[in-house]
């Protein structure tokens, strides 16, 4: 089975709860096609400019497509 790795961008206040633990999910536009499995790799920005820290190896586990419960089409919910 074929994984795509996805780097996003995560300004610091997101990224910082998901470096903690208290944020385990994503809202996405669905524009590169996630799949479960898939791996997320989040790169923290402040005002859109790299700071150099990264989170990697976030597996998504279940995944919200829109047009469901008020999600957008073309958007998506996923977790890790």
């Amino acid at each position: 089975m074929g994984r795509t790795h996805h780097e996003l961008k995560t300004e610091t206040e997101y990224y910082q709860a998901v470096e903690r633990g208290a944020k385990k999910f994503e809202i996405r536009k669905n524009d590169r096609d996630f799949k479960r499995f898939d791996i997320v790799e989040l790169h923290e920005v402040v005002n859109g400019v790299y700071t150099g820290r990264k989170i990697t190896w976030l597996e998504i586990k279940y995944i919200l497509y829109g047009e469901k419960y008020g999600l957008p089409e073309g958007h998506c919910i996923f977790n890790w």
